[in-house]
């Protein structure tokens, strides 16, 4: 079960707003958060997805995934590794990261990433690796 620190759920079928990018911080990512970027770009880059995403959960266990587009299936790079991440028993996340060459957070992956942090930020990079910004509400 996730913690209750979670934010509150957000009715099916809906994606909350996301708040904008903070500019990055001048002293860059931590070696941890510098690796899921690399994770996330590896990801994308292996398939050749619109984005990669890597999370990070409590222990300290990464989860990497690629965009997924199927006639039965859709789903974000970022949905896709907190699932894999809760799959492998994950019930809170320290980070995330989204390669994608759009400049801002897609609403589904940043619900995802509340449903087991309200506060875990979550790293927006351009496909090159150069962190865009972090969504850190």
């Amino acid at each position: 079960m996730p913690e209750s620190s979670a934010a509150p759920a957000v009715p099916a079928g809906t994606s909350p707003a996301v708040p904008a990018l903070a500019a990055p911080a001048a002293a860059g990512l931590t070696a941890e958060d510098t690796k899921l970027v690399v994770l996330a770009r590896g990801a994308r880059a292996r398939i050749g997805a619109v984005e990669g995403a890597a999370v990070r959960d409590q222990d300290g266990r990464t989860y990497a995934a690629a965009s997924v587009s199927l006639p039965s299936l859709t789903i974000t790079a970022l949905q896709l590794a907190v699932a894999s991440a809760v799959a492998a028993g994950a019930t809170r996340l320290e980070a995330g990261a989204v390669v994608t060459e759009a400049s801002t957070l897609d609403g589904a992956g940043y619900a995802a990433v509340r449903d087991l942090s309200a506060d875990a930020p979550i790293h927006v990079a351009a496909p090159d690796g150069t962190v865009l910004g972090t969504v850190v509400e």
